[in-house]
């Protein structure tokens, strides 16, 4: 969640710890900090609330400082408040630490700690690592990291300085990200996202879980935290430039990755069908036609907007492969008996490849023999190195909180593997095939020339709605997970109370909700349970109900239905869950814009979940 940013090198280290802070603001956050060494002594700032008041902060500081580390921090063990804000420090002020994760040992090791003389000037759990390691250093600040983490239960993304030590940092890692970053004419950097490094370097080194880092000037070295042995590590290119993280006059970073959708699922389906043959390729799977064709049962795996995804998925897997498609959020996937063997396979979806609950689910699935086959957006991320393979979406960076581009991705490789495992299981036709594919190949074009008009017609729809308390959606089939991810959108941005049934559902409960008062939107395109999603309409205008519908241009019942009509472009069935997600996301955008929302950094939010 919280972001972390260190630098060591001959740049002067305020600008960088603040320009990549500024980049991992997406992440969410309430309070920040940063320290640098100057003059042989460590200068802490510290602020609560956005990183604005940190910068304003240190206007008034000079400093031509060439090591430090900066964080912003979302607030779990204390409210948010200068004390409780990154970075910590032990009792001599000497040693500073800045923290990603959870200790979830701290009240004892904080007792411990007290009773042998350490004094306590926050509320945090991260300040109980700072006066661990000072209680193991002695002349070596790595090695008392390495020793002082050995005693801590939970998860952590740590940096660390030291003033006796004034030539380097230290990282470490377990259950949080980490990433460092190389720079050929000198200078080493560490950061909890890749965002923060792009402005400076594009070569990379993930940690992994048990590693830590010695970073210097001029050299970095990773080494395993159970016995301190070096480790070799490959070095990575990222093929993102700073430039795609910007907003590129778009007014937020959440309506710019609703518009850059056509291009996500375009890179994320490009060189892997064959557009005459309609035969899809997956290589990065690893596994071959025989192991695949041995698997009797899928367990999707996901949080979020991922487990909509996941459930879209079930609906393609079932009908096009004949398989049994089980759908788990990840938070509940452990606390079950799992009957998982090797005729399972797992997928954990993930955008950032580092969500704490999807990884867990994965590394049990694992341990109880399950093939892993994962669908990521973030190239050597966590789940991807622990997946026996991966279809990674190629989404780009995605900085919104609300995830847009990467669900539209994730729906895109879900429905490739659809397709291939349908073909390498001889489950549907090759005409199928090539009309399945036809009309993914046509997809992207077909979004990029509605966006345009949609952006116009959410804009009217977002005036009448925007003062709403509560909203329903209602969908059928493959449509009501989109129902289930256009309330969360709602939710997530404008802080309107949305819900998301499927339509059947109706009189079992919510209908006692619908008045003149209660906004209805219902997903109707023409597919299969079209006539049974028409009835549930007509439930909600015989109470009265304000029902908008989304369905097709073709569909003239529509108009006569309701006051509120998104007409869409025809499509195949199966993928009218990727073509209606759009208008969704932009209603969802234009009523938070209206309501003076924070559309990029809802409050409460982060985008990459990295604790439990």
């Amino acid at each position: 969640m919280c972001g972390i940013v260190g630098y060591i090198g001959q740049r002067r280290v305020v600008p960088i710890i603040l320009e990549g802070l500024k980049r991992l603001e997406y992440r969410g956050y309430d309070s920040a900090g940063l320290v640098f060494l100057q003059d042989g002594s460590l200068h802490k700032h510290r602020c609560e609330g956005k990183l604005v008041n940190l910068e304003e902060m240190m206007d008034k500081v000079v400093t031509d400082s060439h090591i430090g580390l900066g964080h912003t921090r979302w607030a779990t063990h204390g409210p948010p408040s200068e004390a409780n804000a990154h970075p910590h420090s032990d009792c001599s002020g000497d040693l500073v630490v800045v923290h990603n994760g959870i200790v979830e040992n701290y009240q004892t090791l904080r007792e411990t700690l007290i009773a042998e003389g350490h004094v306590f000037s926050s509320q945090t759990d991260t300040e109980v690592l700072a006066h661990l390691i000072e209680e193991y250093l002695q002349d070596d600040l790595a090695e008392a990291v390495r020793a002082a983490v050995k005693v801590v239960e939970g998860s952590f993304a740590l940096g660390v300085m030291w003033k006796k030590q004034p030539h380097l940092l230290v990282a470490a890692r377990y259950q949080s990200p980490l990433v460092l970053g190389v720079q050929e004419n000198g200078g080493s950097f560490m950061a909890s996202d890749i965002p923060a490094l792009l402005p400076y370097t594009r070569d990379v080194i993930f940690l992994d879980d048990e590693e830590m880092a010695v970073l210097k000037a001029d050299s970095l070295q990773v080494y395993r935290l159970d016995d301190g042995a070096p480790v070799q590590k490959e070095i990575q290119t990222i093929n993102w430039n700073a430039g795609m993280a910007e907003k590129a006059g778009y007014r937020h970073f959440m309506l710019k990755e609703i518009f850059e959708q056509p291009q996500a699922i375009l890179n994320t389906f490009r060189g892997r069908i064959d557009a005459e043959t309609g035969k899809v390729n997956l290589p990065e799977i690893g596994l071959s036609n025989k192991e695949l064709c041995s698997i009797k049962r899928i367990s999707l795996v996901a949080c979020g907007t991922s487990w909509h995804a996941a459930l879209v998925a079930k609906y393609w897997l079932e009908k096009w492969v004949g398989i049994p498609v089980e759908v788990d959020i990840a938070s509940e996937f452990r606390y079950r008996r799992l009957l998982l063997d090797s005729e399972v396979m797992v997928i954990p979806i993930s955008q950032s490849g580092e969500t704490a609950d999807t990884l867990a689910g994965l590394r049990l699935a694992k341990k109880l023999g399950a093939r892993v086959i994962s669908i990521c957006n973030v190239v050597g991320s966590t789940i991807t190195r622990e997946s026996d393979g991966t279809i990674y979406t190629h989404a780009g960076p995605e900085i919104g909180v609300a995830s847009t581009k990467a669900f539209t991705s994730q729906l895109t490789a879900l429905f490739l593997f659809t397709l291939f495992l349908a073909q390498v299981r001889d489950s549907m036709t090759d005409e199928q095939s090539k009309q399945l594919v036809k009309a993914l190949l046509e997809l992207p074009s077909l979004i990029e020339e509605e966006l345009p008009r949609l952006q116009k017609s959410m804009n009217y729809l977002a005036e009448e709605f925007s003062r709403s308390r509560d909203f329903l959606y209602l969908g059928r089939g493959a449509n009501f997970p989109i129902a289930l991810e256009g309330a969360l959108k709602l939710k997530e941005i404008s802080y309107i109370h949305a819900e998301g049934y499927a339509a059947g559902e109706l009189k079992h409960g919510p209908i006692a909700l619908i008045d003149r008062d209660m906004p209805v939107l219902a997903l109707a395109p023409k597919d299969s349970v079209y006539g049974k999603l028409i009835s549930n309409v007509e439930e909600v205008k015989a109470r009265h109900g304000r029902m908008i519908l989304v369905g097709s241009v073709t569909d003239d019942r529509l108009d006569e239905m309701s006051d509120y009509v998104i007409k869409m472009p025809d499509t195949h069935e199966e993928l009218t869950p990727l073509l209606y997600t759009i208008p969704l996301q932009l209603l969802s955008y234009q009523i938070a814009n209206l309501r003076g929302c924070d559309v990029d950094q809802p409050r409460n939010l982060a985008k990459s979940v990295t604790v439990e």
